[in-house]
């Protein structure tokens, strides 16, 4: 029977993905009944170690990318969009309110206080963040720097003071980004999100009234008139982004540009820290950003959650939450079952008895581990007749063991094995943090499962020392691997050889199809646009957002140009801002580069509630 997919929860984990992973056929992992690398999906809200990345193996999967924290924590986020913004240009990076991290900046932020309360007077309005709290926790907003107390790092920022309100009401947007792949940058956005308001009427002359200023859940379920009904808003504190996008038709907004804008953030933002992130495509991440939209219509980014909310605290979070952990585990694309896990364990569990000729009163053997009832049974004692060459039987032992490990995975020889299904590289794109030794690493794999025999067994079988070059200088052992056939003499050899051939084809998940449903592709896959690998345009109500073009594909494969990434962001929007003569420029363009390559590229408009093409919708404005 085919092994079932693993998936393993720190601490409990979120209950709905449970429940969403075990709908679909899943098996939660078991530390008392599986072994400690029998999973397929490890799950948990708070980091991973250095160690766990080190230690993955080719068809496991971990939720978070290494050395994120760069955009997740309140300060980081704040020094790294600073950067960007000296980097290129205050125009661009305009979309995050000014931030001072205290005790550090305070003599900046003095400045800039005293300079605002004499140009402007005393209508200029300030918020203060712990920077490693979340959820609402220990945020107050001030006017009189006075007011100004603080025991702890905080971040401290000019208020967006004036809103877009909704029936009096403030809100802001959460929306859920995923990225599949750093290396090289891909980000999908769902459709659906959520619009979280606050519970009392907006209005600066209470200042200290959080249930009219903060919309956090956590905060505002516990207000007053959290379950009163609250004008359009109805009862509650949360619509679903379907709802809120016929709130904008109904004002006459373009929402095409301010999705397009919003969008602009969150690529903008990840690009800050793309550079810096080692490659590991073992990895997802699902990202929470939180939006807030002044009355200009103008998008801006309050901050980025690293481990989004997935409790359900209302109807509204079962129709959005329940549908994003779906999208997300079909963007996973993994199989309906793990032929190559199920191989490895169940050679560990099935290794046959051996008996040796100074054998105990009984022998004990461990039965497969999934039996309950008894793991343990006695055999009688042996007798032999005959003596026997001990260090004869050691060495036939030793063969017996190792003829009964899986043989090698078979692919191209000490390249990194690319779970995210892109083109594999040579040794110089080598995952930085998973290292030459990683068990993500094809050679590294083949010498944790399968050691080589000592070396007098070795008949006329080579060694070969790895290619792949080491970054850990306190390694000195020397690596090794074995390129022998298996011997056609052990029975079955050949079979389990050519299973696992097989399986070496199909184990990894087919994150590029076009379909939700998951299917099986063979190791050589298809290209595009010149052998650069196209991600799917859509998958469930994730919307692939980048890369968005021929340009940015290119730019972001191999080493990421930022440059060029920015020059067609700022086409893009002005485009969508713009008239006729810069939309037929536009298609011009396209045209041109989709003349240059062998495949059409084309993307969606992440926001509308049917997205159309980039191309159809400057296409579809011309006709108009």
């Amino acid at each position: 029977m085919a092994a079932s997919l693993v998936f393993r929860l720190h601490d409990k984990g979120p209950k709905l993905l449970r429940e969403v992973l075990l709908e679909r056929g899943w098996e939660e992992y078991d530390k008392e009944e599986q072994e400690e690398e029998d999973w397929n999906l490890y799950w948990r809200s708070s980091a991973f170690c250095s160690s766990q990345y080190h230690n993955l193996l080719p068809w496991q999967r971990l939720n978070h990318h290494p050395k994120t924290v760069g955009i997740t924590r309140k300060d980081c986020l704040a020094r790294n969009l600073r950067r960007m913004r000296a980097t290129f240009g205050a125009a661009l990076y305009d979309f995050s309110p000014t931030a001072f991290i205290l005790p550090n900046d305070y003599t900046s932020f003095l400045s800039e206080y005293n300079k605002l309360h004499l140009t402007r007077g005393k209508s200029v309005f300030w918020i203060c963040k712990p920077v490693d709290l979340s959820r609402g926790k220990g945020i107050f907003i001030f006017e009189d720097i006075r007011e100004l107390v603080y025991d702890c790092s905080v971040i401290v920022q000019r208020y967006v003071s004036h809103p877009l309100l909704i029936s009096g009401y403030k809100f802001d947007l959460r929306i859920y980004v995923c990225v599949k792949s750093f290396n090289p940058l891909v980000i999908y956005i769902h459709q659906e999100g959520l619009v979280r308001f606050a519970t009392e009427k907006y209005s600066l002359s209470s200042l200290n009234n959080l249930y009219a200023h903060l919309t956090n859940t956590s905060i505002n379920k516990f207000g007053p008139f959290y379950r009163t009904v609250k004008g359009r808003i109805g009862q509650g504190c949360k619509w679903t982004m379907s709802k809120f996008r016929h709130f904008l038709r109904s004002q006459s907004i373009n929402e095409h540009l301010l999705w397009q804008r919003i969008n602009n953030i969150v690529t903008l933002t990840l690009l800050a820290i793309a550079p810096s992130v080692p490659s590991c495509p073992n990895c997802v991440e699902l990202f929470g950003f939180d939006i807030l939209i002044d009355i200009k219509l103008k998008p801006w980014l309050l901050e980025v959650n690293y481990s989004p909310a997935l409790t359900l605290d209302c109807p509204v979070d079962i129709e959005v939450k329940k549908g994003l952990i779906g999208d997300l585990i079909d963007l996973m694309n993994y199989t309906s079952t793990d032929k190559l896990r199920e191989r490895v364990f169940y050679k560990r569990r099935c290794k046959p008895i051996h008996f040796t000729y100074n054998s105990p009163a009984h022998v004990s053997f461990k039965r497969n581990r999934r039996n309950k009832a008894s793991k343990f049974q006695k055999l009688p004692q042996l007798k032999t007749h005959q003596p026997v060459n001990m260090n004869l039987s050691r060495q036939h032992g030793f063969v017996a063991d190792y003829q009964r490990r899986l043989p090698p995975v078979h692919a191209t020889r000490n390249r990194i094995i690319d779970t995210t299904g892109t083109k594999t590289h040579a040794d110089q794109t080598t995952n930085l943090i998973l290292g030459p030794q990683s068990r993500t690493d094809e050679s590294a794999v083949n010498r944790r499962l399968f050691p080589a025999p000592a070396s007098h067994l070795m008949d006329n079988r080579s060694l070969h020392m790895s290619e792949v070059t080491t970054h850990d200088n306190t390694e000195t052992e020397a690596k090794t691997e074995y390129s022998g056939e298996p011997d056609s003499s052990i029975p079955e050899a050949q079979h389990w050889e050519q299973g696992v051939r097989q399986s070496a084809e199909s184990w990894k998940p087919n994150i590029y199809s076009e379909t939700r449903t998951s299917v099986r592709i063979p190791v050589a896959r298809t290209t595009a646009l010149n052998g650069e690998h196209i991600p799917p345009i859509r998958v469930g109500d994730f919307i692939r957002t980048f890369p968005f073009n021929t340009a940015t594909l290119k730019a972001s494969q191999h080493k990421l140009d930022i440059t060029i990434i920015l020059v067609e962001l700022h086409k893009l929007t002005a485009q969508l801002a713009s008239g006729q003569s810069d939309k037929t420029q536009w298609r011009r363009e396209e045209k041109k580069k989709d003349t240059d390559s062998d495949d059409n590229f084309d993307s969606l408009l992440w926001g509308p509630k049917d997205p159309p093409l980039l191309s159809q919708c400057f296409t579809s404005t011309e006709n108009s």
